[in-house]
């Protein structure tokens, strides 16, 4: 192999020399900072905040330098020979330059290139220690973009970059950079769940545990391009599709009631998941989930739903121990559609009518429901109808026990992710004129339900608080 070469810029510079040449430029910075601010502070009104946009540009130029400087002490030299990462061996064949951005502005590092034969390919084992292996922007740079871009439009994120941090880069860019950031999250995250649910990576339970852990799922539409929604049939007066349906699921605890028997949410408990992928296979994340918050440990597991067919089909397959709850308030919906298609035969007894079933659901009293609604003699399309919506609560009555779901001090409402649908998807997605690809909104989705998920996540994900199985 060839042998090592010096890099020039490093010959002679050991950290007493850094410390000092990092001292002799500071210094002469902040003069010039002084000098110009004190210059534009006179400037009238505007003169406070010239002052202050002078010295933050020129401290994020000093701080990029300084940062540009600390880098250099260490070129990533690793040896003649480093491996390729496909079982080969890379040689070092000189030093090059990579320039990336920062939160502290454009800085340019010169580290040691290897190039392995076999594989056809170079690689800078330095990139891969400082985290800038195939990009251009910092690993604290990648984070703020994601919050910016998670947060509102790309114009927008960029707008907002450049105002508050001083960071310059184009819509495009952050657009890029988020989307990449939001498909490795989403990546990480359904391959962890994989091996969760095969019990090769081991959670540790939470401590102390819960009393009750809930489960509560629901779907919205997201608006795409045609070419997403080409061929699928939608609810549009044409029948055609103009979104995709992504599927939330919201977990969180309960330890407490409050002074009036309500149940109270844990606070910062809550994380959220989210996919365009089939029922089938979110049935694997919300398995894979329910495990990590601790569903083996607590007293009490709740999957709460609207109704629908493919979140009870999730459910009893992946924790048929759970309680199933069908959400009061669609419940509620549904007895005010009952109403409206029996109000031709209750007339002026409507209201009481309504009443009357209303209670019955606040008791669990499905039979009363099915009961009243039948003693009206209907034939036809009227008696379709009227199986059709019974039918409702005909499969669903075991979980619309809500007088016992209360006295056992359960949530009976969906609310936290009907307000996670509006939340973390329609205030970011379904904006007037976006249109998304699927692999841009899911991207996007990660991010904001990593934002969304509590401070409790940031602990449980962190390296050393999972186990893998031998």
């Amino acid at each position: 192999g060839r042998g090592r070469r010096r890099c020039p810029s490093r010959a002679g510079r050991g950290k007493g020399g850094l410390r000092a040449a990092l001292a002799q430029e500071k210094a002469a910075e902040l003069g010039r900072l002084a000098a110009e601010a004190a210059r534009v502070l006179g400037c009238g009104d505007a003169g406070m905040e010239a002052a202050e946009a002078v010295i933050r540009a020129g401290l994020l130029r000093l701080g990029g330098s300084m940062l540009e400087q600390l880098l250099a002490a260490d070129h990533g030299h690793r040896g003649p020979r480093v491996p390729c990462g496909q079982g080969h061996e890379a040689v070092f064949t000189g030093y090059r330059d990579k320039s990336f951005d920062t939160v502290l502005g454009l800085v340019t590092l010169t580290r040691a290139w290897y190039h392995c034969a076999a594989c056809g390919h170079g690689l800078a084992p330095r990139d891969a220690e400082l985290g800038v292996t195939g990009t251009s922007m910092s690993p604290g740079l990648a984070a703020m973009n994601d919050r910016a871009a998670a947060a509102g439009p790309f114009a927008g994120a960029a707008s907002l970059l450049e105002d508050l941090a001083g960071v310059r880069l184009t819509a495009k860019r952050v657009e890029r950079a988020a989307e990449a950031s939001g498909a490795a999250l989403a990546t990480a995250g359904r391959d962890r769940a994989q091996l969760i649910t095969a019990r090769k990576l081991v959670p540790l339970p939470p401590s102390p545990a819960p009393d009750k852990l809930y489960a509560v799922i629901d779907g919205t539409g997201v608006p795409m391009t045609s070419k997403e929604t080409a061929g699928r049939e939608g609810k549009s007066e044409d029948g055609r599709a103009r979104t995709r349906e992504v599927k939330l699921a919201v977990f969180f605890t309960q330890d407490k009631l409050d002074d009036d028997g309500y149940p109270v949410r844990d606070r910062n408990s809550t994380s959220v998941i989210a996919t365009f992928e089939p029922a089938s296979v979110f049935a694997g994340l919300v398995k894979a989930e329910g495990i990590r918050r601790g569903a083996d440990h607590v007293r009490q597991l709740t999957i709460i739903g609207d109704g629908a067919a493919w979140i009870w089909g999730i459910a009893t397959a992946r924790f048929p121990e759970a309680t199933q709850i069908v959400d009061l308030y669609h419940a509620r919906e549904h007895v005010h559609d009952l109403a409206r298609l029996l109000e031709f035969m209750l007339l002026d007894r409507k209201d009481e009518w309504l009443a009357a079933r209303l209670e019955d659901l606040d008791y669990g009293y499905i039979d009363g429901i099915m009961t009243a609604a039948r003693k009206f003699p209907l034939a036809g399309v009227k008696k379709d109808e009227l199986n059709t919506a019974l039918g409702y609560f005909e499969n669903n009555a075991p979980r619309m026990r809500y007088h016992w779901f209360r006295q056992c001090g359960l949530f009976v409402g969906s609310g936290v992710v009907e307000a996670s649908c509006k939340s973390v998807i329609g205030q970011r997605l379904k904006q007037a004129g976006m249109h998304w690809t699927v692999s841009g909104a899911d991207a996007i989705i990660a991010l904001r339900c990593q934002e969304a998920s509590s401070t409790w996540e940031a602990i449980c994900n962190k390296p050393g608080t999972q186990t893998r199985t031998a």
